[in-house]
């Protein structure tokens, strides 16, 4: 039921009906005023109410439920109505017009031409990081619906684990070739890999090529994600959806071959019943990066140990890098729900570790939050692009089960609330803001448009001459 059309219809069969506002109200036991917002369709109808308002106005529940306007002119208000009511509206800041008699059909007709054209521009499937931004915060909401566990890809990499005789625990580097010898590819590494590419794949071929040096980077992850993206078999995404629903994908299902489900499931199983879950543990029994391991708890602890849990990736800047979340906590977002990007409050365990000398040690932390107390364990890794702090966390009440639920760190967060962390003191405002005037390091991402092409950024020419110039020739295949 759309309340915009339903509160036009009744507006118009109440005035055909010559009723008054006051005469309508009183047959369906409303005030006024309740009438009114509902005629102005800011209120949501039960069923029940339809049904009186479709008696007092003498027709059936059905006409009351069209979905089409009642007129011509309601159809070019409830358009306007919407129109006022969306984001991009609100975001210049300009008044509300009107919904008068005065005003003409035309005008409005010329008014939703113009918010119609600045919808359209604001989202285009362009290649601009807004796009992306919205884009990432739809795949985030199809993650947390699915607890961030995908079934099929599960049943995917175990499928091609068991080709090869794998029977659990860490995946080896021999292990990861032999996938690669059971799809029909050869590996080949090279020095003269495209820089915008982790491998190339030659299907023609059957050659995986990946770099000498993958410096600060689990050899394996390149050639697992390579195998990934060809049993996937996913075509050329052709907007940022789609670019970023396969990079999950593919990500998830070498992660999957890296930590086995089986496998995974029997370590953390058991650490839970010993309440010793830790994600220190789970990295050094599979042998993996801790954000890979992170990752990885975050499939798997909702999915069978039924703990919520949410990620954070968060430069030492404060701003986040990745997110994930299905335990209700709130990160912050921008006006289109965003969260990459965002600053983490101050007293975060996300923020705090960096604080510490200490960078081997995991750090532990409860925070009060305005929607709960949360546990959480932070550890920094370092890469070419800064440091990054990586921390999962959970609701106060599944805190039991986790190494390191025993300490004594306990800080506030009012966040969003800005005088949380983000308004200065008085007494430092007053001193230093005439005085103060920081040069700002700009965000090499701010004005950077994805190259023109694809969307995936990578450089073809380079790629076609490399796959050119390594083409094994008859005399001398392999």
């Amino acid at each position: 039921m759309d309340p915009l059309i339903i509160g036009r219809r009744i507006r118009q069969l109440r005035g055909e009906r010559g009723l008054t506002l006051e005469s309508l109200a009183a047959a369906i036991d409303r005030a006024p005023s309740q009438l009114s917002v509902i005629e102005n369709g800011r209120r949501e109808l039960k069923l029940s109410e339809v049904e009186k308002l479709a008696s007092a106005l003498g027709v059936d529940v059905d006409a009351l439920l069209s979905s089409e306007p009642p007129t011509k002119r309601a159809g070019l208000e409830i358009a306007l109505e919407r129109a006022q009511r969306g984001t991009v509206f609100a975001s210049l800041g300009l008044g509300r017009v009107p919904l008068r008699k005065s005003l003409s059909d035309e005008a409005i007709e010329t008014i939703l031409a113009l918010t119609g054209e600045l919808e359209r521009l604001h989202t285009e499937r362009a290649a601009t990081p807004e796009e992306a931004r919205r884009a990432n915060t739809e795949l985030r909401a199809e993650q947390r619906a699915k607890n961030n566990y995908y079934p099929e890809l599960e049943a995917a990499a175990r499928e091609l684990l068991a080709a090869i005789g794998h029977r659990g625990g860490p995946l080896s580097q021999r292990a990861s070739a032999e996938l690669a010898a059971h799809l029909g590819f050869t590996l080949h590494y090279v020095h003269d890999l495209p820089n915008t590419t982790r491998s190339v794949t030659d299907r023609k071929s059957g050659r995986i090529y990946l770099p000498v040096h993958q410096t600060g980077t689990d050899p394996r992850t390149a050639l697992l994600q390579a195998i990934a993206t060809h049993v996937l078999g996913r075509p050329e995404p052709q907007d940022y959806g789609e670019l970023l629903r396969q990079r999950v994908e593919t990500n998830y299902l070498a992660g999957a071959l890296l930590v086995p489900e089986a496998s995974a499931v029997d370590f953390l199983e058991g650490a839970k019943r010993a309440r010793e879950l830790s994600v220190e543990d789970l990295r050094d029994a599979f042998a993996v990066s801790y954000e890979t391991a992170a990752h990885r708890f975050t499939n798997l602890a909702t999915q069978h140990l039924g703990i919520p849990v949410h990620f954070l990736k968060v430069h030492s800047s404060g701003a986040i890098s990745k997110a994930y979340e299905n335990d209700d906590v709130q990160f912050p977002t921008d006006a289109l729900g965003s969260v990459e990007g965002q600053v983490v409050c101050r007293f975060w365990s996300a923020r705090q570790v960096f604080e510490l000398d200490d960078r081997l040690s995991p750090y532990h932390q409860y925070t009060d939050k305005p929607v709960g107390t949360y546990w959480c364990t932070s550890k920094i890794e370092s890469s070419g692009t800064g440091d990054f702090s990586l921390s999962v966390g959970t609701k106060f009440a599944h805190s039991k089960w986790f190494r390191g639920r025993d300490t004594a760190v306990r800080l506030t967060s009012t966040c969003p609330d800005p005088t949380c962390c983000r308004t200065p003191e008085a007494e430092l405002a007053t001193k230093w803001s005439e005085n103060a005037w920081p040069s700002a390091r700009l965000n090499s991402s701010l004005l950077a448009a994805m190259p023109s092409g694809t969307f995936t950024g990578v450089d073809r020419v380079a790629v076609y001459e490399f796959l050119e110039a390594h083409e094994p020739h008859a005399s001398n295949a392999e």
